[in-house]
Order: structure tokens, then C-alpha cells, then sequence
């Protein structure tokens, strides 16, 4: 298998086991999510050791191994992006698998595993029709200030949704158009979305316009802007007003 083969094969696979788990009925609550977590995580690292047993893997649900800092090659994953919304019975949940070639996100797959999804950097999906009101993608529990003061710069219609790999997904299926994020995230949050995004033409970068960059010491990423080309512009010069 290709290296995007491989990251769409994962992805979908750990989001059927997942939704298996789910179904059973047999967990409810935070016991779900944490076995949702777990038992994607172990999937996607037993995976990994037998497929790419050279590369290294940061994975949101094991402790750091910093020898992966001495890799070209580094998968980054999250198991389950959005546990809260899979507790929940939602569908806006999603599972991120990346690769990490020289720090940069090479290759990516997001699955969305309840909406029967699965979105790749080796065969992104075409451009969509935007509207003329831009729609910005917050947290659907808790939108910052910061999006806040976008969207009225902007006049720009706030969407809410779950996780942060739905709200990026969202952008490229057409049903919002900017995700906006500065709350705090880690490379994990952001490294299949991103990959994915820039495979489809998207703008995928940091807030002040500097690109992601991943196989860091320190797993933070804190902000991020997806959105398509055409709405770049508006955006950093809604951004740069002040208040």
C-alpha cells in the first residue's frame, strides 16, 4: 500500500471499530469514550508497528516517545477526535490519521465514521460552490471571543459543530467555509485535517499565515485557519482589525 492508502485504510478501519463499540450498547458516558479511545489507539498502533515499522507515531493516547524526533517519517494520529460527541451519540466525531514527512503534513486521512465519510489527502474531494456570507465553524459548546469578533468583521453566519476534524471537513464538503481556531491544539488535532485540506487547494496554515509544522518536541499547535483561496483576503484583513 501507498503511504495514503494506508492512512485512508486505518482511518476507516479504527472508525468501524469504534462505531462497533458504540453500537453494542454495552458502554454509555465517559466508559464509552474512553474505551472508543483506547481501542481505536491500540488498533491504529498495532497497525503502524506491522506496516511501517520504521516510521515513528505520536498518538494523542500514549505517552510521547521523543525518539521521534530523530524520524523524517512520523505518524500523527487521534483515535477519536471528538470523544465527547461519540458519548453522545453525534455524528460530528471523527478519526485522524497523518504522516509527517520533514515536518510538514505529507499525507492525511479523516474519517467520519458516523456520516459514512472518509476524506484523504490522495484523492481530496472537488471545489464546492461558496456563499457570498461566509459561514465560520465554532465549537458548538464553547465558541472563543476570538471567533466571535471574526464573524463580525467578516458578517460571516457562525455554524456550530463537534470536533475540530468535523469543522475542517466541514470546509471542504461545503457546509461551512472558514474554520477559525485559537483555543489550544495539539499536533494531533490538526496534522490529518491539515494534510487533507492543503491536498484539496485549501489554505491550511497557522493564524499569522506561517505554515503547520509537525514532529515538534513540544505537541502544541495552537491555532489554526482553513479555508478556501478566495476567502483568504477577506480573512486576514478582518483579522488584522483590532477589537
Amino acid at each position: 500500500m501507498t503511504d495514503g492508502e494506508l492512512a485512508a485504510r486505518l482511518a476507516e478501519t479504527a472508525g468501524r471499530i469504534a462505531l462497533a463499540l458504540r453500537a453494542s450498547g454495552t458502554l454509555a458516558g465517559r466508559a464509552l469514550g474512553d474505551a472508543g479511545d483506547a481501542t481505536a489507539n491500540a488498533y491504529l498502533l498495532a497497525a503502524l508497528a506491522a506496516l511501517r515499522p520504521d516510521d515513528g507515531v505520536l498518538s494523542e493516547e500514549r505517552v510521547d516517545r521523543l525518539d521521534r524526533l530523530e524520524k523524517r517519517r512520523v505518524w500523527i494520529v487521534d483515535p477519536l477526535d471528538g470523544t465527547r460527541e461519540y458519548a453522545e451519540g453525534r455524528e460530528d466525531w471523527a478519526v485522524h490519521v497523518a504522516l509527517s514527512i520533514d515536518g510538514y503534513a505529507a499525507v492525511g486521512a479523516v474519517a467520519l465514521p458516523a456520516q459514512g465519510l472518509l476524506l484523504r489527502s490522495d484523492a481530496p474531494p472537488p471545489p464546492v460552490a461558496r456563499p457570498a456570507r461566509p459561514r465560520l465553524l465554532v465549537s458548538r459548546s464553547r465558541p472563543p471571543e476570538d471567533c466571535t469578533r471574526l464573524a463580525r468583521a467578516l458578517g460571516a453566519e457562525l455554524v456550530p459543530m463537534g470536533s475540530a476534524g468535523a469543522k475542517a471537513m466541514a470546509v471542504l464538503l461545503g457546509q461551512g467555509d472558514i474554520y477559525f481556531h485559537t483555543g489550544g491544539q495539539h499536533q494531533w488535532d490538526n496534522a490529518a485535517p491539515v494534510a487533507v485540506a492543503l491536498a484539496a487547494g485549501m489554505v491550511a496554515t497557522r493564524v499569522d499565515g506561517s505554515p503547520c509544522r509537525y514532529n515538534l518536541e513540544s505537541t502544541l499547535l495552537p491555532d489554526l485557519l482553513i479555508c478556501p483561496p478566495e476567502y483568504e483576503a477577506r480573512v486576514r484583513a478582518a483579522l488584522a482589525v483590532k477589537g
